[in-house]
């Protein structure tokens, strides 16, 4: 009698199992790292490309750009900020795939904790992208990229960087909700061109006078900017405040309406 009351609620209807939070969006964690390990694009984009990218600046138009042999300490927060932003990217088309084959509707019939599947979305990105961080890295110290951080710089770098992919992750969490799978994927494109029109490769102020509004204005300078002071050892000014206020923005805008869209939409 008392397993039926168990199972069963006080007018005799079955009641819902219990979901775990922890448990549902760690299978969602595994589930988006198994969808990144089996897409052979997907793993390019996110390792190779930023690889590419700082090659290109760094080999090819490094020369003509540096004057005193310290243009790749320059260039890599910026490469860096654009891997981060780039790949975050990547998961508004995963989202846009989920709504558009019914994945997400089919999970809001089952007895999980709510929003779990954006949870695993946000959380192997961030896995992904650190991840992807590494070999550009790892290259640009053998091209001869030397950051001067001590520990607690490293350490604040990489909380700033996962800030950064939270923030980047949720904004693309949003757009795959909204948008069609070739309207979500077109996003990374704003993300790879973004960083450009910023401090990220050049100073602002070699850019026209017309175009230095826009880049001393814009999200990426700030970001760059602080991320470049945390490597170089040297403590963050104003670009810190400006950086936070615009990924903390960002970050609660998103999630705010992720939650609302999430709710609301159907497979399209």
């Amino acid at each position: 009698m008392s397993a039926v009351a168990t199972s069963r609620g006080y007018a005799g209807a079955t009641t819902a199992p219990r979901s775990n939070p922890i448990a549902d969006i760690a299978a969602m964690v595994a589930r988006e790292a198994r969808r990144t390990v089996r897409s052979v694009d997907g793993l390019v984009s996110a390792f190779a490309i930023p690889v590419c990218i700082m090659l290109v600046f760094v080999v090819v138009f490094g020369g003509a750009i540096e004057t005193d042999g310290k243009y790749i300490d320059y260039v890599v927060p910026g490469i860096l900020v654009l891997c981060l932003g780039f790949g975050s990217a990547s998961t508004a088309t995963a989202v846009a795939q989920d709504m558009t084959s019914g994945t997400i509707d089919r999970f809001k019939t089952l007895p999980i904790f709510g929003a779990s599947v954006l949870y695993g979305h946000v959380i192997a990105s961030v896995l992904r992208n650190l991840a992807a961080c590494v070999p550009v890295l790892a290259v640009a110290v053998l091209l001869g990229f030397r950051p001067h951080a001590d520990a607690a710089g490293w350490v604040a770098a990489i909380a700033f960087s996962v800030l950064i992919i939270v923030a980047f992750t949720w904004l693309s969490c949003v757009a795959g909700l909204v948008l069609s799978i070739d309207a979500a994927n077109s996003i990374t494109f704003v993300f790879l061109f973004l960083p450009y029109v910023s401090s990220g490769f050049v100073a602002t102020d070699t850019m026209p006078s017309w175009l230095q509004g826009f880049a001393n204005n814009e999200p990426f300078t700030p970001i760059i900017e602080t991320l470049r002071d945390l490597l170089s050892g040297v403590a963050p000014g104003d670009a810190l405040w400006q950086a936070c206020a615009w990924l903390v923005g960002i970050l609660v805008a998103s999630v705010v309406l992720s939650m609302l869209l999430y709710r609301r939409t159907v497979a399209r």
